[in-house]
């Protein structure tokens, strides 16, 4: 082993090559990985039509003569396909193989940013210029430990500016798995049970037999079905900046902060006004009404949490008041067979009538029904015995 644990094969041990070092690492950033790439087809409603059936996408604007491609199409104009580019410099590769020696053989990636600067029209010829932007300091996730990397990509459409890529990837070092022994010890030799603890566990077996034996003589109609709890959405995470909003969803009240000084509304709460500064604020409470300024289809992966058929939505007021049971992000899509399936949702981002905006789930609505500028109304979800959350029903007279 070498003195910094990885084996002389480059296999992950404690830690890197010492002369792994970050400032090594970082001498990469800011070093190409494209130099005037172009893209190997102009833009065309062919490759648009393909992506939009693809994703459901039935917007508009993506089809007839004066069509534009959608914005999250933005790198498909510059990839390679199986060929691949030829003008692509070794930079990033070079860099793989580095980390590759230190023992951060595997790869996953991580997340994109899109930046978009103008519409993409048919006949529009892309190119494209890379940078490896960012190398991280070593990190470690639960995948195991290693270094993220960002790639840059400044694309154009005709030579003028349209938009940014940022793609980043996590090159580790799988985390170690302990496999188990036949007793139950693991192969890093951690104790096995002592002995009161394996009598008690036999007095928990022969418990568990001796109940079992008693549900199989019993009558069908005494028998015990196990209680179906349905899957719980991720908690929300209260802190002081936040505390105040979340007492207010409890009491079925939507606060807006506003800062005492200027009277600037803001949302998301912050601990300070980003208008002018100060850190003096008190809340007024929103009236509920709204209107969906953008929104997005939730289609994989699922998420059963989300689309439980028995959550209930108490209104914000007599005209958003809702039937029990019909505020589930699905509720009234003929398609949706079995209510309890994770199937697509809409979340919105909704404008409030105060003139700030907030994220949340649309409502009561097929998700492919659901429009920019269709006005909607406040009400609270009870997604299970502890959480509350407001979400946005369509407005009465909303619907097409």
């Amino acid at each position: 082993m070498s003195p910094e644990g990885a084996t002389a094969a480059g296999r992950p041990g404690d830690g890197p090559p010492p002369d792994l070092t970050h400032e090594r690492l970082k001498a990469y950033e800011g070093r190409p990985t494209a130099a005037a790439g172009v893209g190997k087809d102009l833009v065309n409603e062919p490759m648009i039509r393909h992506w939009c059936e693809a994703v459901g996408d039935t917007h508009p604007a993506y089809r007839g003569p004066d069509a534009i491609a959608p914005p999250t199409m933005l790198q498909a104009w510059t990839m390679g396909g199986l060929s691949g580019h030829a003008d692509r410099s070794g930079a990033y590769d070079e860099l793989s193989r580095l980390l590759d020696s230190a023992g951060y053989t595997s790869i996953v990636a991580t997340d994109c940013e899109q930046e978009y600067l103008r519409p993409l029209r048919p006949g529009d010829r892309i190119t494209f210029d890379s940078v490896i932007e960012s190398v991280s300091e070593r990190k470690t996730t639960k995948l195991g430990t290693g270094h993220f990397i960002t790639t840059r990509m400044d694309i154009r459409a005709d030579g003028e500016p349209a938009g940014t890529h940022r793609f980043r990837v996590l090159k580790y070092a799988p985390a170690a798995r302990l496999p188990k022994t036949a007793e139950g010890a693991t192969a890093a030799g951690r104790p096995k049970a002592t002995e009161p603890t394996r009598a008690a566990e036999q007095r928990t077996a022969a418990e568990q037999r001796m109940s079992a034996a008693s549900e199989r003589s019993a009558a069908p109609e005494q028998r015990k079905t196990p209680e179906r709890r349905p899957p719980r959405r991720p908690r929300p995470v209260i802190n002081r900046d936040n505390a105040g909003f979340w007492e207010g969803v409890r009491g079925h009240r939507l606060l807006i902060q506003r800062c005492t000084g200027c009277r600037t509304l803001r949302f998301p709460w912050l601990p300070g006004c980003n208008a002018c500064g100060s850190p003096e604020w008190d809340t007024v409470e929103a009236s509920g009404a709204g209107t969906v300024f953008s929104y997005v289809v939730m289609h994989h992966p699922p998420f059963p949490a989300f689309t439980v058929p028995d959550q209930q939505a108490h209104g914000a007021g007599p005209a958003a008041a809702a039937a029990p049971g019909t505020a589930g992000p699905n509720a009234g899509d003929p398609g949706a067979a079995d209510p309890g399936a994770a199937s697509p949702y809409a979340v919105g981002l909704i404008e409030l009538a105060e003139g700030v905006r907030m994220v949340s789930n649309i409502v009561g609505i097929p998700y492919d029904k659901v429009r920019i500028g269709m006005p909607v109304r406040l009400e609270f979800l009870r997604a299970d015995e502890e959480l509350e959350l407001p979400v946005f029903r369509v407005a009465e007279g909303g619907e097409e």
